[in-house]
């Protein structure tokens, strides 16, 4: 029978504000919902108030209000939770082995995808943490901070009070991470060896945490799990006032009642946003919904060059073969006749395709050729980029994987944006499309372990496969697929190629928000 506990004095844990309860269960200690900062909308997040006796932190706190109504979509592929949405939501939630706070086990900090618009720490069902903090012996931590037009819309034109909005969603997630730092030593965990990892958005957070020099120190080790993008480079140097002023307008408001949005309804601010948005980026403008570039946040990094802190943090890093394909798997699709597939892949990429498909059979040998269908290059050209900028600076560590494993949907489903997530957790039983018998625990253990040596020591480890860091000149990327290997710069012929001839774009997937 599995164990729980929950009593007056166990597990109680002593915070810097005041003292809290969660429970054990099943070998793990849980606080969920604990409060990490405050914030008034637009401005920096603040340290909670201290408190009297005893708070109980076993429910799931409030996730940031989004602008469009979440839909269940493609469940098997990215299985979901949905959750009540309220601006009051930074909150974080901790699995931890023990309270001891001598254990001093390494931490590892999740920041959930969704871009820097939607989402929320507990939106995919596998981002429960508890079996990787058993499996790894590790402190996990997930949080919820503010997105979309509260998070990241640029009001400092009008005036110095918000000078902090256009990042104040990164700004939270630097308030958890001084919460972490002071605090999660009496839940176990070191807080001098603190990973922050996280897929899509999260991973973007990842790396434009790593420009905020408000968060040097407070984080050692980052994992990016297709989460490098290009953000809207051609407005870097413009600010909020165009934007602000089209959802002034179309409130009704003058720029003189600008703090007015300040106690709108949500629901109202988000339908002005998406009413006056399209338009404004449509001419070039800035929209926000991202870093905004300045003192606080000093931009991507391969356009702006990586902070010296930054260099120092030992980084992995990669991508899923076939991101966005979020379509239904194609049957029989190991049987079709070459040339029935090279009629599928000319309507794609036309001329070029002998080309293409000599590319890419020689970097993945045995995947079906209709699959280059599904060969991505949104996350996984801008991936290489990123790496061959860290690699100018020797001191900067960097190893690379790609997900390349078919999943068992009809015959076969090429590894897609968020698939990695319930191997990352050891999560897969919680995923019916996550397990085949004799593959799925074997690359669970190697992604989940490689994840938690990484965060451990800085450096992954596969048992029986060599993995070097990345060099200039040559990016080592563990494939992870049945059989884990190296394969040295395997793409870098093929995806420049499949981005010029049969490029996908953003909008070719409903789903991209995930």
């Amino acid at each position: 029978m599995k164990k729980f506990v929950c009593r007056e004095d166990y597990p109680v844990v002593q915070t810097e504000a005041g003292k809290l309860r969660g429970y054990e269960w099943d070998g793990s200690v849980i606080f969920k919902g604990v409060k990490y900062a405050d914030a008034k909308r637009f401005m920096r997040p603040e340290k909670v108030q201290p408190w009297e006796g005893i708070k109980d932190a076993n429910s799931y706190g409030m996730v940031c209000p989004l602008m469009t109504q979440d839909r269940p979509n493609s469940e098997l592929l990215v299985p979901h939770m949905y959750w009540p949405m309220d601006e009051n939501c930074q909150s974080l939630n901790i699995w931890t082995p023990s309270i001891d706070p001598e254990a001093k086990r390494p931490v590892m900090v999740w920041l959930h995808g969704g871009g820097f618009s939607a989402g929320s720490s507990i939106e995919h069902i596998t981002y429960e943490g508890a079996n990787m903090a058993k499996y790894g012996d590790v402190v996990v931590v997930s949080l919820n901070h503010r997105l979309n037009v509260l998070g990241y819309l640029d009001l400092s034109p009008f005036g110095e009070k918000y000078k902090a909005s256009a990042n104040a969603g990164n700004l939270d997630i630097i308030a958890a991470l001084q919460w972490v730092h002071d605090n999660i030593r009496g839940f176990g965990g070191d807080p001098d060896n603190v990973t922050i990892f996280g897929q899509s958005g999260g991973g973007a957070k990842v790396w434009t945490l790593m420009q905020m020099p408000e968060a040097d120190g407070l984080f050692h080790k980052g994992i990016i799990e297709s989460g490098v993008y290009w953000l809207q480079r051609d407005a870097e140097e413009q600010d909020g006032r165009e934007i602000v002023t089209a959802m002034l307008k179309e409130l009704g408001l003058s720029e003189d009642q600008v703090e007015e949005l300040e106690t709108i309804p949500y629901a109202k601010l988000a339908e002005a946003y998406l009413k006056t948005s399209p338009a404004v980026a449509a001419a070039g403008g800035y929209i926000g919904n991202m870093p905004h570039v300045g003192k606080e946040y000093l931009g991507d990094p391969v356009q702006h060059g990586f902070t010296e802190h930054a260099k120092t943090i030992p980084l992995l890093i990669g991508t899923a073969l076939g991101e966005f394909d979020f379509g239904p798997a194609i049957p029989g699709k190991h049987s079709i006749p070459r040339e029935e597939a090279m009629q599928m892949l000319e309507k794609k990429y036309g001329e070029h395709t002998e080309e293409l498909l000599a590319l890419y059979e020689k970097a993945y040998p045995g995947k079906s050729p209709v699959d280059l269908l599904s060969v991505d290059t949104i996350f996984r050209l801008p991936t290489i980029e990123f790496i061959k900028e860290r690699c100018r600076t020797p001191e900067s560590v960097t190893y690379s994987y790609q997900l390349t494993y078919e999943f068992p949907l009809l015959d076969g489903k090429i590894a897609w944006h968020c698939s990695e997530i319930p191997f990352v957790f050891h999560n897969t039983e919680l995923a019916p499309l996550f397990n085949k018998e004799g593959e799925t625990d074997k690359l669970e253990e190697a992604i989940s372990g490689a994840w938690i040596s990484f965060a451990k020591t800085g450096k992954p480890v596969i048992e029986g496969v060599d993995w070097p860091a990345c060099t200039e000149g040559d990016e080592p990327v563990m494939i992870l697929d049945v059989d884990c290997e190296i394969r040295h710069n395997v793409d870098h012929e093929l995806v420049p190629l499949v981005e010029k001839y049969g490029k996908m774009t953003w909008m070719d997937s409903e789903n991209i928000q995930h």
